[in-house]
């Protein structure tokens, strides 16, 4: 199989364009600006019973505090990964990363569980202009044998946003406020705007297309439908959203065979299974991990009784391996096939879980500590290897795409994965607030959660494993 290439641009073009010190800035802003949202998401992990208590609200309504972030973000993301390209990367980084600080303010100042969803739609905006961009502006400055290292390192920030996001998360928590999470993200935001404006000059235009808009509306329709659907399933109304989400996904693929400048060029996964497989087994990827930290959280506040601080600082076991382990397998997938190392981290994720699956109930916190460490090894050899292989399997003017597809990936993947938590708490628990009645129930749905996602891993596992390779396609 033979892939187009990012690497049609020359490196001595790219390397006379970017010299090492500006790349040195350009790392440190999207490093920086991919630290905000995960260190926000994981915080939040933290304090999700705290402001379940402040509002009042049941598992299932507590659940679209993170799923409404989450929605959103998939949705617009491959939009404005194409947007970006035809527009100004840097200019839709900017303003995605004043979207988040705005959202951020919101959420701090919340009355209500809406008004606060509501806030988390506004950050899942500016989340999605910067995970769409920022990717894409690292890919096409960086070569081949430095491009690994480069995702590695972005990688590894994200994961130090996790990493510190369960510990600060519980000592604002605990001792300023659940609201203190949000209004930390704010000067931070700005920080990165402040940079990007006086160092970066370039705006990083591939392309002036014509941009797809009927195209967006019913690829918005598509994933809203299917994605909300599976939040309410299995209610009729979970079936309805489904069905309508499956149809605009049928008029979405006619529409785009018949566009010179589509939303998706629906042709590289037929023809490109590198990217087509890399790209579900991100899904998957996401879809069995995102919701441990979610679970951990509530098991061990209501089921064990430990307190934010507490509870923030078992969670760092995961974050803190994955931290360590991306960037080295970062920079190893230059060298050696990136699906080999994915695999394995696929593997290793799945023991994880089941580790997990059988010491979280009664077992000594250490055991849950050394099962979220073995989960964070895997995540961490998947995730850099993983998105390596998709970057340079595609043609640099796909890259805004591509960055928008793997940022769509996680999110879709993050959803699905509470989507699951929800539903087996809306059949076990039901709506009701989490009180001491319904902890044995809480036990009981968390169990069959993690059941659920050790089966989906391992078809990630055999999807990871048939994608065939990158390197070898790549020009000498």
């Amino acid at each position: 199989m033979k892939c187009e290439q990012v690497d049609d641009i020359s490196s001595t073009i790219r390397n006379r364009m970017y010299t090492p010190a500006k790349k040195s800035v350009l790392l440190f802003i999207s490093s920086l600006a991919s630290f905000l949202v995960p260190c926000t998401v994981s915080s939040l992990n933290v304090a999700l019973p705290a402001i379940g208590s402040s509002f009042g609200l049941d598992a299932v309504t507590l659940g679209w505090v993170t799923t409404a972030y989450l929605l959103i973000a998939a949705v617009c993301m491959l939009p404005f990964g194409r947007f970006a390209d035809m527009y100004g990367r840097k200019r839709i980084f900017i303003i995605g990363n004043l979207l988040f600080a705005f959202g951020s303010l919101v959420a701090a100042f919340s009355w209500s569980g809406g008004s606060i969803i509501l806030a988390r739609m506004i950050q899942g905006l500016g989340g999605a202009m910067v995970f769409s961009t920022s990717m894409a502006i690292i890919t096409v400055v960086f070569p081949p044998g430095e491009r690994g290292r480069a995702i590695g390192i972005i990688t590894a920030t994200v994961y130090a946003g996790l990493s510190l996001g369960p510990v600060l998360g519980g000592v604002l928590t605990q001792i300023f406020g659940w609201p203190s999470i949000f209004l930390v993200n704010v000067p931070l935001a700005l920080v990165v705007v402040a940079l990007t404006l006086r160092y970066l000059k370039d705006e990083w235009i591939d392309r002036e297309t014509r941009f797809d808009m009927w195209g967006t509306v019913l690829y918005g329709c598509t994933l809203t439908g299917i994605m909300y659907g599976l939040t309410v399933l299995p209610t009729p109304a979970g079936i309805f959203w489904i069905c309508g989400g499956v149809t605009g996904g049928i008029f979405f693929a006619i529409w785009e065979k018949k566009q010179e400048n589509p939303l998706i060029n629906l042709s590289i996964f037929r023809t490109n299974r590198t990217f087509l497989c890399s790209n579900i087994a991100a899904m998957i990827n996401y879809s069995v991990v995102f919701a441990v930290g979610f679970l951990v959280s509530l098991s061990l506040q209501y089921n064990r009784g430990f307190d934010p601080i507490t509870t923030g600082m078992v969670l760092l076991a995961q974050p803190l391996v994955q931290t360590i382990v991306s960037p080295i397998a970062g920079r190893v997938s230059d060298t050696i096939e990136p699906a080999i190392i994915a695999t394995l981290g696929m593997v290793i994720t799945t023991i994880g879980l089941a580790v997990l699956l059988v010491v979280l109930p009664a077992f000594p916190i250490l055991y849950i500590l050394f099962g979220l460490a073995v989960l964070g090894l895997g995540y961490g050899l998947f995730s850099s290897p993983n998105t390596n292989a998709i970057m340079s399997s595609v043609h640099v003017r796909d890259l805004g795409m591509a960055s928008g597809m793997v940022a769509t990936m996680r999110s879709i993947g993050q959803l699905i994965s509470l989507a699951i938590a929800m539903m087996v708490f809306s059949l076990v628990i039901g709506t009701v607030e989490i009180v001491p009645a319904v902890y044995q129930q809480l036990e009981v749905s968390t169990s069959i959660i993690f059941s659920l996602f050790i089966i989906i891993g391992i078809f990630g596992i055999i999807t990871s494993y048939v994608r065939g390779t990158v390197q070898k396609n790549e020009p000498a």
